[in-house]
């Protein structure tokens, strides 16, 4: 912004280009649009049934062929990619997250299935262990502590898997260091130099996780917290740091993960190194703007794309978030 203005008051009057719809729109800076949005689905094993999820309301966990039919419905709306996430039956949970590596878990098969039906829909896929393990941490739990080397091990696994299901985006969101070069190189060694990486770079330890916790199993399980390797919401710099080193390994995509606490973040990482930045607008985001309405306090359509707005205005070139499919119906109705 230049240090002065060419005119002052009363010649220059900002409120001129505020004055009606149509030149607000004209003079817009950031827009909002369906192609900017990411749909996360919960899937669970069966056919024809939905479960609702108490403490996100409106949001469901959905059996495969459930999951087929938002992804269609994502497709007639503009929504250009999916992000999957698992519930899967407690007795195929262990310490190590082995279910992780079945070729035939429960994302595989979704993955395929939808990949068959809508080909055209982008289809990302969660690298981490959390939902697998009885522990319910990201990683691999050892003598109380996350081993790293041993879990980047099992992850780059499980994500050749997920590209053998038909994936088109894997995306560590465990947070162990050296996961990213790792992944690339599993990719690449396997045959799928084409799958892309969405790495969750800049992801804090946060509050603000619990009702996703609640939908993927993991909330009551958690043994302790998951400090010693998501980052500390004090810190800035530390993010940068932590995205340069992912770009360096080869991520092609980066995310910033809770959203809305941390505009800064997104904004200092968008500056620094111009790569797609995506953010997470996280479950406990959404259950607040839910919560907030449900009550009467907030106007829930205009609080949710002032929201999401607000983090194209940040920097994001796309935003995951559970409005996806209510907010691109709204978008498409303007």
């Amino acid at each position: 912004m230049p240090s002065q203005f060419p005119a002052s008051f009363p010649r220059a009057r900002l409120r001129r280009n505020r004055r009606a719809p149509w030149v607000r729109s004209l003079v817009a800076e950031s827009r909002l649009g369906p192609q900017d949005l990411i749909a996360p689905l919960f899937v669970i094993e069966g056919t024809g049934a939905a479960e609702d999820i108490a403490q996100m309301p409106g949001v469901q966990r959905l059996t495969i062929d459930g999951a087929v039919r938002a992804a269609r419905e994502a497709v007639a709306l503009g929504i250009p990619a999916i992000a999957l996430f698992p519930r899967i039956a407690d007795q195929l949970k262990d310490d190590d997250g082995k279910e992780a590596l079945n070729p035939g878990n429960l994302v595989c098969r979704t993955v395929a299935a939808i990949k068959q039906a809508v080909p055209g829909i982008g289809v990302i896929c969660d690298v981490a262990l959390d939902p697998y393990t009885t522990h319910g941490h990201d990683g691999l739990l050892r003598n109380g502590e996350i081993a790293n080397d041993a879990t980047v091990d099992t992850l780059i696994q499980q994500a050749v898997v997920q590209a053998r299901a038909g994936c088109d985006v894997v995306a560590p969101s465990d947070m162990m260091d050296g996961r990213i070069g790792a992944v690339r190189d599993a990719l690449d060694g396997a045959g799928f130099a084409h799958v892309q990486i969405l790495s969750y770079a800049a992801k804090y330890a946060s509050a603000f996780y619990g009702p996703f916790r609640d939908a993927v199993g993991t909330g009551t399980r958690l043994v302790g917290d998951k400090k010693t390797y998501q980052m500390d919401s004090a810190n800035s710099d530390e993010a940068l740091r932590e995205v340069a080193l992912d770009i360096a390994e080869g991520a092609d995509m980066v995310m910033v993960k809770p959203g809305m606490p941390y505009l800064d973040i997104v904004r200092r990482v968008k500056d620094t190194f111009g790569m797609p930045t995506f953010v997470y607008q996280v479950s406990g985001e959404y259950s607040m703007i839910v919560a907030a309405a449900e009550r009467g306090f907030l106007d829930r359509e205009k609080a949710m794309l002032e929201a999401l707005l607000a983090f194209k205005r940040a920097g994001a070139d796309a935003i995951v978030s559970y409005f996806a499919f209510e907010a691109a119906r709204l978008l498409q109705r303007r």
